[in-house]
């Protein structure tokens, strides 16, 4: 089996969100089950900061634009494996990237602060999708499966069937149809639409500009023209893949997936267990096993409430929280509930950045709360992995989360998360109620309504439960910290999919 890989970011290079780490650990897990799985991403300016790319010697011309794009390849290999990392470079299209200058993979941020898409993202995204298929061809490398991942791989499944299938060299084009395209969803919110223009950039045959394949809203869809052109579509989770094919989590794309709904599978993400282990992570003050987590997280706890600026109490419960601050994550309903458990002497943590009005909440929670919030604007590896390992429960009370994978760190964290029943949450934690204790099977707490009121109530049970029985809380510490999220498992999934499709073509 041989699969190739493409994504717009992948960890150890570039990174903005969880895809990066998908693309990063999914192909090592891949690998170790024996398959032949490559890579191949865009060059982004943070991937020439990482000393492990060369030249590769290989060059195209790819029909775009009025004139065509010439791009190069460069090579590396993951992190920590000898999978090939394939990056392509085209100028200025993907080497924009700096912090400094507010710059970032696809957002760049203006005079006044706010980001912005870069109004060439169109133009980059389709050259990324149309260079992924001329890989095969110069490596003479033919994989079984082409697994693209969300809008910015959106055109790969189309220029496949469209383009290199009908190739003038009909050998050549016999073997661009023998492969399998796999289209996986990692948030359908985000669907990469533009002015139908861009249609002549891409060189698309305008007869595919339609609301059966390109079209969606009189804008060409990269998300749904994904979706549409490949054998098989994927999301991170089984329960998200029922509810994106609902009007209230769809975007507008449900009815799309209900015509696809034979060729749609969840799968959800794993977690990278060599980066996320509490007993061998170098980034806490003390290690910790499920035998030994009482003393290992009362130090991380106290490390943690220090940091933070908080008083060290070990009998006050701490909340932790570490997620990109915009609607989606549940910021709406927490104000008000954070005023119900912060009253009752809960100490809350928060690690993120994002919308400045949600800035706004939290720095007014933390200016009313001062010995009892600690807040972080921004992103700091170490303080997420301390906020993991020394917080007695972690919140993700998401409007939808497609997979999470905070909740999964948790779970090995022995941190019990607390969470709404969406998408990958209602997939990997089991709420406590009594039928769950008895039988030795809960590892955090589910609420269903998204409001204030439900978070509340479901905090203060935690906290109940914390304070006043310690034996059925270790019991749910360790219950959640013996899951098996390994990517090992979610590649699995994906193995057998793989498998399928290649049968079925």
């Amino acid at each position: 089996m041989r699969v190739l890989l493409a994504a717009s970011e992948v960890m150890g290079f570039a990174k903005t969100g969880g895809l990066a780490d998908v693309a990063g650990a999914l192909p090592r897990a891949l690998a170790r089950r024996g398959i032949d799985c490559q890579v191949v991403m865009p060059m982004h300016e943070s991937c020439l900061a990482t000393n492990r790319c060369e030249r590769a010697n290989l060059r195209c011309v790819l029909p775009l634009g009025p004139d065509g794009v010439e791009v190069e390849f460069w090579r590396s290999t993951l992190p920590g494996s000898d999978v090939p990392v394939w990056l392509v470079a085209a100028g200025d299209f993907f080497t924009r990237d700096n912090a400094v200058f507010g710059r970032g993979l696809y957002q760049f941020a203006g005079s006044d602060g706010a980001k912005r898409d870069y109004p060439d993202n169109g133009c980059r995204f389709s050259l990324f999708s149309r260079a992924v298929l001329e890989l095969p061809r110069l490596l003479d490398w033919w994989p079984d499966v082409i697994h693209a991942n969300d809008w910015q791989a959106g055109l790969v499944p189309v220029y496949l069937r469209e383009h290199m299938s009908h190739l003038a060299d009909e050998g050549l084009a016999a073997r661009y149809r023998r492969i399998s395209t796999l289209f996986t969803i990692h948030n359908i919110a985000y669907q990469g639409a533009f002015a139908p223009a861009l249609m002549d950039w891409c060189r698309l045959d305008w007869k595919l500009f339609n609301h059966h394949q390109l079209e969606f809203y009189e804008h060409l869809n990269f998300l749904k023209s994904g979706i549409v052109f490949a054998d098989h579509t994927s999301t991170v989770s089984p329960t998200y893949a029922r509810e994106i094919q609902t009007p209230w989590f769809g975007c507008g794309l449900q009815g799309v997936l209900l015509e696809r709904s034979d060729r749609l599978t969840g799968i959800v993400n794993g977690v990278d267990y060599d980066e996320w282990e509490p007993s061998r992570d170098k980034l806490l003050p003390a290690l910790y096993t499920p035998e030994s987590i009482e003393d290992g997280k009362a130090i991380c706890k106290a490390a943690l409430q220090a940091r933070m600026g908080l008083p060290v109490v070990a009998a006050r419960p701490v909340l932790g929280m570490i997620a990109r601050l915009v609607e989606q994550k549940g910021f709406d309903i927490l104000k008000p509930a954070a005023q119900a458990f912060l009253a009752q002497g809960a100490q809350l943590v928060v690690l993120g950045e994002g919308d400045p009005r949600h800035r706004q909440m939290l720095r007014g929670l933390a200016d009313q709360f001062p010995n009892q919030v600690g807040l972080s604007l921004g992103f700091d590896e170490s303080l997420a992995h301390l906020i993991e390992a020394g917080s007695d429960a972690y919140l993700m009370p998401s409007l939808y989360e497609p997979s999470g994978l905070n909740q999964l760190y948790s779970l090995r964290y022995g941190t019990p998360p607390i969470v709404r029943g969406t998408g990958g949450l209602a997939d990997t934690v089991t709420d406590t109620t009594p039928q769950t204790q008895e039988h030795g099977t809960a590892t955090g707490f589910v609420f269903q309504a998204y409001s204030s009121e439900a978070l509340r109530d479901t905090v203060l049970r935690a906290m109940a439960l914390w304070q006043h029985h310690p034996a059925c809380w270790r019991q749910i510490v360790r219950t959640g910290m013996r899951q098996d999220w390994s990517w090992e498992r979610s590649a699995g999934g994906y193995h057998d999919l793989y498998c399928r499709m290649s049968s079925g073509r």
